[in-house]
């Protein structure tokens, strides 16, 4: 597809998709906190707690651009 492999479009889908669906679900943390009134210490644990998982998928791009996998 426009000279690309099947393999180059579907990293970067997983890439961009998945970059523009966390920054979308810490919209939701967000407005969910607000949304409680949770203040500050509130917001911190959730977004603490909510997003973690999150960390697992920009580590593992990290550590896949480090070691050249």
């Amino acid at each position: 597809m426009f000279g690309f492999s099947e393999e180059q479009v579907s990293e970067f889908g997983v890439t961009v998709g998945l970059t523009l669906f966390i920054g979308y679900m810490l919209f939701i943390i967000y407005d969910l906190a607000r949304k409680s009134k949770a203040g500050k210490l509130g917001t911190f644990v959730l977004f603490f707690v909510l997003a973690f998982g999150m960390l697992g998928f920009i580590a593992k791009a990290i550590i896949q651009k480090v070691l050249g996998l």
